[in-house]
């Protein structure tokens, strides 16, 4: 088993730790969403783009950066829903994933993330109604 963390795991935990110290200073967390989505290229950027707007259109969630990534927050600052580029650890899809705060539950079994390549508008209703649900 390799214990070994990778180039883009390193860089990540890096953006952590800045993020928290950024955070304690009173930095502006949604321009540092806004600058890490502006930083992304092509689909990747395309993708966290439209993820963006769909959450400030459509919820009271809070923009931030987590792991040096898109993500957005709930009102006590735990993520809620996230955005992970596929460039950034060299993967052929990007991810829409949320976190344990987030209202998705299902019974015993529901997903969490999911692999994207493109938003279609069909999709993005898809993704507006799992928003919603998200921080009911």
């Amino acid at each position: 088993m390799n214990t070994t963390f990778s180039k883009e795991e390193k860089a990540a935990m890096r953006a952590a730790a800045a993020e928290a110290k950024a955070a304690k200073l009173g930095a502006d967390l949604e321009e540092a969403c806004l600058a890490a989505i502006a930083e992304l290229s092509g689909t990747d950027q395309e993708l966290a783009q439209t993820l963006h707007d769909l959450v400030k259109k459509h919820t009271s969630l809070g923009a931030k950066t987590w792991y040096g990534m898109p993500a957005y927050t709930n009102a006590d600052g735990k993520v809620v829903v996230f955005f992970q580029g596929a460039a950034k650890f060299k993967v052929r899809y990007a991810t829409i994933g949320f976190q344990p705060d987030a209202n998705l539950d299902e019974g015993s079994f529901w997903p969490s993330s999911f692999a994207v390549t493109k938003l279609s508008t069909a999709d993005q209703k898809q993704l507006v109604e799992l928003l919603k649900k998200a921080v009911s």
